[in-house]
């Protein structure tokens, strides 16, 4: 476990800062998805915690979690490695989705208000914390991903005054939604909304309307599967010809080009983007400095 760090201690910014749950918080991120599949042993667990801990040497302090990320193992590895440092990390997690281990596709749907409170007060206990910085309100209504059938077809109205009253009650600071529609952030405005989760990237930009509200509204935008890919036959950023030649220019990698991307795209992205490896991890932080011209942004955006 990390020991405590001092206030005095001048910490790393990756990627510059964009406020999230009330702080000013380092716009590069990490998502704990990927890591819990190669944490399964042993070797796998030390591996993980000894990233996590490279991540906050880094200056990462934004996390991504979710209690169905290899069923409650990627909050174990949070609360074993950052609990220490608690309160200098932004700890984001969902609600929405419950998991089914022994399932053919290992989740479910949990929609319901009841089943909302019930992921929070779950993430609190394994987590071992009095408060989620940020709760993302997954909703399933289109694909891709898992669609709500019967009585997990939720009025949105009525999940969002559910989140409203975890936030005023304290266990929620701050309310995000992910995989929504623009009515839907639209209706959603005069409650206060931290950040928008959904799929976003340079080959995948339908959502670009969304983010312009977000911008307007000084909302964070983190996009999930940032450099594409992650359901099957979605296309991936980093075989795209445009991001190979620029990565080839800046001797830099295809990854970083689609990640520097997101960051020069718009001030309000932050990037959530997961590794099991501290080279890889070095490499997403390292994305942050490379600096993309108007020339070659350009060339980028016209191949998609």
């Amino acid at each position: 476990m990390i020991g405590p760090i001092p206030s005095t201690v001048s910490r790393p910014t990756p990627g510059g800062t964009f406020p999230l749950s009330g702080r000013a918080t380092p716009r590069i991120g990490y998502g704990m998805g990927q890591i819990t599949r190669t944490a399964t042993d042993a070797a796998g667990r030390e591996n993980a915690l000894a990233v996590l801990r490279h991540a906050f040497d880094l200056g990462i302090t934004h996390y991504d979690t979710a209690q169905f990320y290899g069923n409650g193992l990627a909050n174990e590895l949070l609360r074993n490695t950052l609990g220490s440092v608690r309160d200098d990390v932004v700890i984001a997690t969902k609600a929405g989705t419950k998991p089914l281990p022994n399932a053919p596709i290992p989740l479910g749907a949990a929609q319901t208000p009841f089943e909302l409170r019930e992921a929070v007060e779950q993430n609190l206990r394994t987590l071992d914390t009095d408060r989620l910085d940020i709760v993302n309100l997954r909703r399933m209504d289109f694909t891709p991903g898992l669609l709500a059938e019967g009585d997990q077809i939720v009025p949105f109205e009525d999940q969002l005054a559910e989140m409203t009253a975890l936030r005023d009650e304290g266990k929620i600071v701050g309310i995000g939604l992910s995989h929504i529609t623009l009515d839907q952030l639209r209706t959603a405005l005069p409650a206060g909304i931290d950040c928008v989760q959904n799929i976003y990237n340079l080959v995948s930009r339908g959502d670009e309307d969304m983010l312009a509200l977000c911008e307007k509204h000084g909302i964070a935008w983190v996009p999930y599967f940032p450099l594409g890919g992650g359901y099957g036959n979605l296309q991936k950023v980093i075989d795209l010809p445009s991001v190979i030649a620029t990565a080839t220019k800046l001797h830099a990698t295809p990854s970083q080009v689609g990640l520097a991307w997101q960051l020069a795209h718009s001030p309000n992205t932050m990037i959530i983007a997961g590794t099991s490896r501290i080279d890889h991890l070095d490499e997403n932080a390292k994305a942050a400095r490379l600096q993309l011209g108007p020339g070659m942004i350009s060339a980028l955006e016209l191949e998609t």
